[in-house]
């Protein structure tokens, strides 16, 4: 065990580059049991069925897996994850486990390769047989294995991505993605939280959208269409070319139509675009954009040309300012590597592990077997708490992701040196509503 304190005012640098997925990491040698041996690359276009049942689970050992790119361009985002579920993964095993039984965990380093990824999986399913997959990485591999995933009916905790084939409001089978639990926001679910917060902390009842023809920005004009039709307000949209240069077009149409608010559903390039063109063309209407934006990196681009003219704000999903969350963060302070205490991307990975052994200590607490019907049984039977974050309810098969987000404000003089100030905390969208006529 590490024991060490970092203060609460370090804590608080966290928020928003946890929320906006950024930071960097040194590189270290992977620790993973079953580290990185690369098999033949011999993706399946079928995955094998595996039957329900006691996969990867012995009396003394269950074993878990993931394929996490830990070399190439993402290492810096892969290595700390990885160390963040080794953490908690040797916090648990130290305790001397769940149910008697100590977790293995088998890492395989896709190179953030979707073939690699698919072949990866196939292997850890279907040859080590793996009970649980913790911590699916990145956009592109989980594209390309979401389908395998469902098809085996392998329990899946956290996804480090926000891509809409997540989504399911409704899940009864594999198909559906039942056995599918993400953590992170999902863009779908994010679109809605912007509307809600349009209507109610901004009081609009027209609202534009300006999306990017990538998927983050369909799934979020697609969450907020989803909402504005519940809600009964008028929502315009336009499209732009994801990474554009120019986006006055759009701007001049959203303008033109007389919006109370512009829900900005572009991620990182496209986003300081798309407000300092509003700014060219004097709207002073709220803004409102994703939690990836939530970076002094964007706060440095756009925060002098909107100065005086509107506010932009962005979501986040943690929040480390209440007893909870504190407590839980001086937890991991306790068993992170040093040179990971105030890494994101560790945080992500600790994360994971605590929502993948939420679902065992339940089983282990109501004496049922550790099987796949029962894992999922046990996620949805009440919600689950996230570490520095709120909870997710995972009940009648709603695979939504985060379901609570807090609000910032674009501030590069708050006191906080982050330059985003927390307007509103944690809320979901029934609290975010609930003064709402």
């Amino acid at each position: 065990m590490k024991k060490r304190l970092v203060s609460l005012a370090l804590a608080a640098l966290m928020i928003l580059s946890l929320a906006a997925c950024s930071g960097t990491a040194a590189k270290p040698t992977p620790t993973s049991q079953g580290a990185n041996e690369t098999p033949a690359i011999q993706p399946s276009s079928t995955p094998t069925p595996v039957d329900d049942g006691t996969q990867g689970v012995t009396d003394t050992e269950i074993l878990i897996g993931n394929t996490c790119s830990v070399s190439g361009a993402l290492a810096s985002t892969g290595i700390p994850m990885v160390a963040g579920l080794e953490a908690y993964l040797e916090m648990v095993n130290e305790s001397g486990g769940i149910g008697g039984r100590k977790i293995t965990y088998v890492h395989r380093d896709d190179d953030f390769d979707p073939i690699k990824g698919k072949a990866y999986l196939q292997e850890l399913v279907e040859d080590v047989k793996v009970f649980a997959i913790v911590m699916d990485f990145g956009t592109p591999v989980v594209a390309a294995t979401v389908d395998d995933l469902k098809s085996y009916g392998i329990p899946t905790v956290y996804f480090a991505t926000g891509i809409g084939q997540l989504y399911a409001e409704g899940a009864t089978t594999n198909a559906d993605g039942v056995n599918l639990f993400p953590v992170q926001p999902i863009y779908i679910t994010e679109g809605q939280l912007m509307t809600a917060r349009c209507v109610a902390n901004f009081n609009a009842r027209k609202i534009g959208v300006i999306y990017t023809n990538d998927d983050a920005g369909k799934d979020m004009m697609n969450g907020a269409q989803m909402k504005a039709q519940e809600l009964g307000v008028e929502l315009v949209s336009q499209q732009v070319v994801a990474g554009t240069a120019d986006a006055s077009s759009a701007v001049t149409a959203i303008k033109s139509e007389g919006v109370d608010a512009v829900i900005v559903a572009a991620i990182q390039a496209t986003m300081p675009t798309i407000v300092k063109e509003m700014v060219a063309q004097g709207m002073d209407v709220p803004a409102i954009t994703s939690y990836v934006n939530c970076s002094m990196a964007m706060t440095d681009l756009i925060y002098e040309s909107i100065s005086g003219k509107f506010d932009v704000y962005a979501n986040g999903w943690l929040d480390y300012t209440t007893e909870v969350n504190q407590e839980a963060y001086n937890l991991y302070l306790e068993w992170i590597p040093e040179e990971y205490a105030l890494n994101a991307y560790a945080q992500c990975g600790w994360i994971a592990g605590a929502t993948f052994c939420e679902g065992l200590r339940r089983l282990e607490d109501s004496g049922e077997e550790v099987t796949w019907t029962n894992y999922i049984a046990a996620m949805e039977e009440a919600p689950v708490a996230i570490p520095f974050g709120a909870v997710i309810d995972y009940a009648g098969g709603m695979r939504t992701g985060t379901q609570s987000m807090n609000l910032f404000r674009c501030d590069k003089n708050d006191p906080s040196g982050i330059g985003w100030a927390q307007m509103y905390p944690l809320e979901s969208i029934d609290e975010i509503l609930a003064g709402v006529k």
